[in-house]
């Protein structure tokens, strides 16, 4: 079972390629086609330059560099990226590389990356996918009251769908969905009507207190416990008992994307 990478995901990404990135001269780069990737940019356009920034925003990674360009890519489903020594062997095909940046110190790879766009500041400046992007869960500001707000803009939403809406607020994937309204008792197939302001506002902190502490590294843990197989409440437990009562854990797939929710019926019963 893979989960989509998740804020935590791409912030521990950005922290690894930050350190070793930044303020390294590029001496070579390239970006080939991949699974989804529409249109491959020239990645030749940032050697010789020197990288600025490697900065996640949401689910996006941004990486700048000194002439005014910026790498953006979204992981989705499939990628990651990888950091190497010169010379290190890849732990991963390099067919499966769609973009690759090269430092005399460091070799950065992402593998099976869907969206690898080069971009301007007048392209990142006009961007739908970034522009649109609701309250960043892991920023170093967190408005939660235009959460809040977005969120409820949703009203007929399911609110795990609602959750997974990056336009409401980024930051939040299948596994936090799945989590996050456990622990908060909500039930994820009821309208986001059903719940209240103090409620959402509420789910929106645990889901940033999760998020932040799931950014050091290790297993993702949202109950408390590193023990193997204990980390979480809910998700990739169906048919399970619930960690609270004893029920079993449910399973249904939500959305148009078909997305997979967890939750306990006894915990988080139906709303209307």
């Amino acid at each position: 079972m893979r989960a989509m990478p998740e804020g935590d995901t791409i912030f521990r990404t950005a922290v690894v390629l930050r350190a070793a990135l930044v303020g390294q001269p590029i001496t070579a780069a390239r970006a080939q086609a991949g699974p989804g990737v529409r249109r491959v940019p020239d990645l030749t356009r940032v050697v010789g330059a020197t990288v600025a920034s490697v900065e996640p925003r949401g689910k996006h990674l941004l990486i700048g560099f000194d002439n005014g360009l910026t790498l953006r890519t979204h992981l989705r489903m499939t990628g990651s990226w990888h950091r190497y020594r010169p010379g290190e062997p890849w732990r991963r095909p390099r067919q499966q590389a769609t973009a690759i940046l090269e430092t005399p110190t460091s070799v950065a790879v992402a593998f099976s990356t869907p969206v690898v766009e080069l971009m301007t500041d007048a392209d990142l400046r006009r961007s739908r996918s970034l522009g649109a992007l609701g309250p960043d869960l892991l920023g170093a500001t967190f408005d939660i009251e235009e959460a809040v707000e977005r969120l409820r803009a949703r009203e007929g939403e399911q609110l795990g769908n609602a959750l997974l809406d990056q336009a409401a607020v980024a930051g939040i994937g299948n596994v936090y969905k799945s989590e996050v309204a456990f622990l908060e008792r909500l039930d994820p197939w009821a309208p986001v009507s059903a719940a209240t302001d103090e409620e959402l506002g509420s789910a929106l902190r645990t889901a940033r207190r999760l998020l932040q502490a799931n950014t050091r590294g290790g297993a993702r843990v949202t109950t408390g416990s590193n023990a193997r197989g204990q980390g979480l409440w809910v998700y990739g437990r169906v048919g399970r008992p619930c960690r609270r009562c004893g029920t079993l854990i449910g399973m249904g797939r939500q959305g148009e994307l078909a997305r997979l929710t967890y939750w306990c019926p006894r915990c988080q019963p139906p709303r209307d």
